[in-house]
């Protein structure tokens, strides 16, 4: 048998190939080698961390991605990869150190400019002292004084149509008004069926005191309170509140998953509070539960004729919904319920969120909403 005929070379693949991974294994050995002379370094420690390194660039890229499309352009730039950090809880708490070069910086709007100019507070204001002043008029004696004079004669027919229409258009409910003290409207959409879709910020143990006629209350099967919203909604509604909500759970029993129970709002400047059980991050069908959850909550207060309502953000604490998805989620079911309801008694919908990072998030996917 000739010597030619032996055996033939076996093909030479790399590190990396035959980990499955793009990132080169080698290079990872290298660097842990640096500086790391008295520790012993596995064979299997460069292949963990090129695999974890791989997988953070491609999460960031899509999420870069996802930024450019929709800021309409075509390439990823650093500013991009720094809205895409800054909207993802755990890649922004995971780089909070890190400084991207030509990033920019987040957008941030202190609540006190925007009440100045866009603030509900100054237009509410500015319609009760007319209605005061018109009042005024009516009952005083002489109310010739109070009249506006239109070429050279006296209105008093139209001063008086004046007076009912300003009457008429006292609400009944307070959340026309505006969302009360403490509450800055930082945006408004107007949704299918002409309801407003406000984006308020606030802070957590205000949410009680909010002028609306029911506030959304995420909770568990127990319907307990053991969560910053539950504790200021106790704190806000007393004993009272404490006393109808026992009631409540005795009559409804444990809450099922996406399911709502609706009680009194004792003590506080609602009517009503609706407890839902949230879904938990990770179970099955947990998108579409939460998307029912929140059809589940409108149509509670559709059933009791309600005309304003205030969303918490709600999957996030101890549900473990990632915020950006959790926005999307939740907007996208009430968009997709105003959609296919033929009318609805609800004209006001408020998110009341307390940080800048929900803040920032919610005025990305509200403008989505808005382009769609």
């Amino acid at each position: 048998m000739s010597a030619r005929a032996g055996k033939k070379k076996a093909t030479k693949l790399s590190r990396s190939t035959r980990a499955g991974v793009i990132f080169p294994v080698g290079r990872m050995m290298r660097y842990l080698r640096t500086g790391t002379h008295k520790y012993h370094i596995g064979m299997g420690a460069p292949v963990y961390m090129a695999a974890v390194i791989e997988y953070l660039a491609a999460e960031i890229l899509e999420l870069a991605g996802n930024a450019a499309r929709d800021n309409k352009k075509g390439r990823i730039t650093p500013r991009h990869i720094k809205l895409a950090v800054a909207n993802d809880e755990e890649l922004n708490q995971l780089l909070r150190g890190v400084t991207i070069s030509n990033g920019g910086v987040l957008p941030r709007i202190h609540p006190e400019l925007l009440s100045k100019k866009r603030g509900i507070r100054v237009k509410v204001d500015k319609q009760v002292s007319v209605f005061e002043k018109q009042e005024e008029c009516s009952k005083s004696k002489k109310p010739g004084k109070c009249f506006k004079k239109a070429n050279g004669r006296q209105r008093l027919n139209s001063v008086s149509s004046d007076t009912e229409r300003n009457q008429d258009s006292v609400p009944n409910s307070t959340a026309e008004d505006g969302p009360g003290d403490g509450f800055t409207v930082l945006s408004a959409k107007s949704l299918f069926l002409g309801q407003k879709l406000s984006l308020t910020e606030s802070e957590i143990h205000k949410i009680g005191t909010i002028k609306v006629e029911a506030i959304i209350n995420p909770t568990n099967a127990d319907l307990d309170l053991k969560h910053e919203v539950g504790n200021a909604l106790e704190t806000t509604g007393g004993r009272e509140f404490l006393e109808e909500l026992n009631e409540l759970r005795k009559a409804q029993g444990p809450l099922e998953v996406a399911s709502v129970a609706v009680s009194p709002a004792n003590g506080m400047a609602a009517r009503f509070i609706i407890h839902c059980n949230v879904p938990l991050w990770g179970t099955e069908k947990c998108d579409d539960q939460l998307e029912k959850t929140v059809k589940n909550c409108l149509s509670a207060a559709e059933d009791k004729k309600l005309k304003s309502v205030a969303f918490p953000s709600l999957p996030v604490g101890r549900n473990g919904f990632p915020k950006q998805k959790a926005a999307q989620l939740t907007l996208r079911a009430i968009a997709n319920h105003f959609l296919s309801a033929a009318n609805s008694s609800l004209k006001h919908i408020y998110f009341v969120l307390f940080d800048s990072e929900s803040i920032g998030i919610y005025l990305q996917e509200m403008a989505k909403l808005d382009s769609k």
